[in-house]
């Protein structure tokens, strides 16, 4: 469902009920005649006093004001924008308003899109199941700005917001409506509706390709898993890399923890399990929608992770779809033994790079909380650098944590080519350096999104349980790397 549309005014501020006027805080008395001189001079002695909120009536609706802090520059200025949007979501819900108008002034011309997007991200609800309307919130319907045409950019904007409303809305389903089978549906109507092709794996397909890290985590499941292929290649030769661009991600659509069963206040929200997947279904949303010129391929293997008389026990040992031995010594690190089949199914399509996004530890959380992404990886240090720097332009940031042979040494085991777990110690770094055996043969990169994917309660424009992590971050990294 469509909850906000970013679109280009082509008529004046009195088509709407409400003008919101971003100015640089320097200047705050040239608002494009928009103020009567009685109400600029009242903001300017206000602005000198620090106060960056005003409000003006008029007949046909009024005028908000927000003045944007010079101090700050670059991706924090973009960032106080978007939160700005964020903030001013709050005053349009008091006043009930439906229709806003942005433009910029000064330097804030450039930060309106960001500001924008902030307000429309924070306008995200997952209604679906309340059925008093009286608790329904009504969502922004309409943002509109104008002063320069940006109809593009707008365009590109709004399709990159749907997709980040269509990851959160998969991570919010709870698993009774989100099984692997109806994932794998999903995915398929996803790809319909925004232009990418999508296969799906069976079970039985699954099994004749031995994929053991799959089938080892379902056993004692009574849904069969899934495992979805999605495919973006843009029509004729406009695809600019000649290798594709793989993208991973874990789809435990429900994790109890196995028989290394979870405490009760860590299972309450294992429906975000399969985040990783959304974010990729995500990511290729935008990009089909954009008709960004690269070929992606999508890979992700979804399951649930039950208990049952059927289910893998610590100590067993499993055959993986490369023909590795794994000896499970704890079956709640099961997202990594799916990943595992999945980075070695990426092999076949000699890819350019791969990238696997997962909600895969808890360390990664207790390391840097919900702020930023735990990443690792063999890819070279350009790739690095640059999708450090996508992190900061969509403030999806990320900490690079090593991959030294020393953490693959707690990965030995006595009886089979590796265990799933290391000591306790470090853990988003075992769990990485588990999932480099699988992804040896091209560059390769890991993000655990644990944290940032899935918030108890809403920061800013990350609104409460699923915030879409990775899809913004991912696609501003492929568009400025590759294109």
């Amino acid at each position: 469902m469509k909850r906000v549309q970013l679109t280009a005014a082509k008529t004046g501020p009195s088509s709407y009920n409400y003008l919101v006027l971003l100015a640089d805080k320097d200047q705050p008395a040239q608002l494009e005649g928009a103020l009567l001189p009685a109400e600029s001079s009242f903001l300017l002695k206000s602005a000198e006093r620090g106060v960056t909120h005003f409000f003006f009536p008029r007949e046909d609706g009024g005028i908000f004001v927000r003045l944007l802090k010079k101090k700050k520059t670059g991706s924090r200025a973009k960032e106080a924008a978007r939160l700005a949007g964020n903030e001013m979501l709050h005053e349009l819900r008091q006043y009930k308003i439906a229709n806003v108008s942005l433009c910029g002034m000064h330097r804030a011309v450039n930060h309106v899109l960001v500001f924008a997007e902030g307000l429309a991200l924070g306008s995200y609800q997952f209604l679906k199941y309340l059925t008093s309307p009286k608790k329904k919130e009504k969502p922004m319907r309409e943002i509109r700005r104008g002063r320069r045409n940006m109809a593009a950019e707008i365009e590109e904007t709004n399709a990159l917001l749907e997709a980040v409303f269509l990851t959160r809305d998969m991570v919010n389903e709870p698993q009774s409506h989100l099984n692997a089978v109806q994932l794998a549906d999903a995915i398929i109507e996803a790809g319909k509706a925004f232009g990418f092709d999508v296969e799906v794996l069976g079970k039985e397909k699954i099994e004749s390709l031995k994929m053991g890290g799959v089938l080892a985590v379902n056993r004692a499941s009574s849904i069969p898993p899934r495992f979805c292929v999605l495919e973006w290649n843009p029509p004729g030769e406009s695809a600019k890399n000649r290798k594709p661009i793989v993208l991973v991600g874990k789809g435990v659509v429900y994790d109890t923890g196995g028989l290394s069963l979870k405490p009760t206040d860590g299972m309450d929200y294992m429906k975000c399990d399969m985040a990783g997947a959304a974010a990729v279904v995500g990511v290729f949303a935008a990009a089909a929608r954009n008709r960004l010129p690269l070929h992606l391929v999508g890979l992700i293997p979804a399951t649930d992770n039950q208990i049952g008389e059927r289910a893998v026990a610590p100590g067993d040992v499993i055959r993986m779809y490369s023909g590795a031995t794994v000896e499970v010594l704890n079956t709640d690190a099961e997202g990594r033994l799916i990943l595992a089949d999945a980075l070695h199914y990426a092999k076949k399509y000699d890819p350019e790079l791969v990238l696997d996004l997962a909600t895969l530890t808890g360390a990664a959380v207790r390391a840097l909380g919900t702020q930023a992404i735990c990443y690792m990886g063999t890819a070279p240090d350009p790739v690095k650098r640059a999708l450090e720097s996508s992190g900061w332009a969509t403030y999806e940031r990320l900490v690079e944590l090593p991959l030294w042979k020393e953490f693959g040494n707690e990965l030995k085991s006595n009886i089979a080519d590796l265990r799933n777990i290391g000591s306790g110690n470090a853990g988003m770094i075992t769990a990485g350096k588990f999932l480099e055996h699988f992804a040896a043969d091209y560059p390769w990169l890991h993000l655990d999104i644990a944290g940032p994917a899935y918030l108890r309660t809403a920061v800013g424009y990350r609104t409460r349980e699923g915030t879409g992590a990775g899809v913004r971050l991912l696609y501003d990294f492929l568009k400025k790397y590759y294109l």
